[in-house]
């Protein structure tokens, strides 16, 4: 992957509204802004791959939303294995009250310079150093992110979601069927 290709994903996505049952979806949208700063203060993400034999494998990492990307690093895994396959992935914040989902691809970065800077937002976010080797980062650049807050007590649980339930699109005007 080249430097140049590092921040392509657009500042300010597409927003509209992800498909659902009539009547799920009434008011507003969440801000990508909203989206954003979830991304950047979570401390587990949760890697979605697919097996060889088509079984879906989820694994949680540590990462940093860099520039538009987010950069996670892993060893020789399941997830490694699974990635040099196919770069298809979803990756998931922990939260289910405030909820990010993206779906794009995963491919190895291999600018140094870039993961010179990557490296430094790592290690100033979990306080261990990442050494900026090429071969070790993955960076993912969403095709389409969803997100949605939910009011887990009370009687109006879900009031929220319908509400704010936003599907993010990426490099595209036209909408996706996702």
């Amino acid at each position: 992957m080249q430097d140049s290709k590092a921040g392509q994903a657009e500042a300010t996505p597409v927003a509209d509204r992800p498909k659902m049952a009539a009547g799920y979806l009434e008011g507003g949208r969440l801000p990508w802004s909203w989206v954003e700063a979830r991304l950047q203060r979570a401390r587990n993400y949760w890697v979605t791959t697919v097996t060889a034999s088509g079984r879906p494998y989820a694994r949680p990492v540590w990462a940093v939303w860099f520039e538009g990307t987010l950069y996670f690093s892993t060893g020789p895994s399941g997830t490694r294995k699974n990635l040099e396959r196919s770069s298809s992935v979803s990756i998931n914040l922990e939260s289910g009250d405030e909820c990010v989902i993206l779906e794009g691809t995963a491919e190895l970065e291999s600018s140094v310079q870039r993961l010179e800077r990557v490296a430094a937002a790592y290690t100033q976010k979990y306080g261990c150093p990442m050494e900026p080797k090429p071969g070790d980062w993955y960076a993912m650049r969403p095709r389409v992110a969803f997100a949605w807050m939910s009011d887990s007590s009370g009687e109006d649980r879900g009031v929220v979601f319908s509400s704010s339930a936003t599907r993010f699109r990426f490099g595209a005007s036209a909408p996706t069927k996702a």
